[in-house]
């Protein structure tokens, strides 16, 4: 296994953990983070593969948790109570 195939995998299995990581987490601003960082590098692992659809998928998780953590950075992000 040539060794950017082995990084490439180290990265996946990164993103893996810090996507599972970042549902357990509690805060939204460090849940966002987490899940930026995860699925870029899930976005990494499914761009070098070349699956079509992860690759859109770990996008939109990236830019959803990004809009998101814009919003509550800017102070739009509010919490709806039932």
């Amino acid at each position: 296994m040539p060794l950017i195939d082995t990084i490439i995998n180290v990265v996946a299995g990164l993103g893996v953990i810090l996507l599972t990581y970042g549902v357990f987490l509690e805060a939204e601003r460090r849940q966002d983070l987490v899940f930026i960082v995860g699925s870029a590098c899930l976005l990494v692992y499914s761009l070098w593969i070349g699956n079509k659809i992860f690759s859109l998928a770990m996008a939109g998780v990236m830019i959803g948790s990004l809009i998101e953590l814009i919003e509550i950075l800017t102070g739009k992000h509010k919490h709806i109570s039932p």
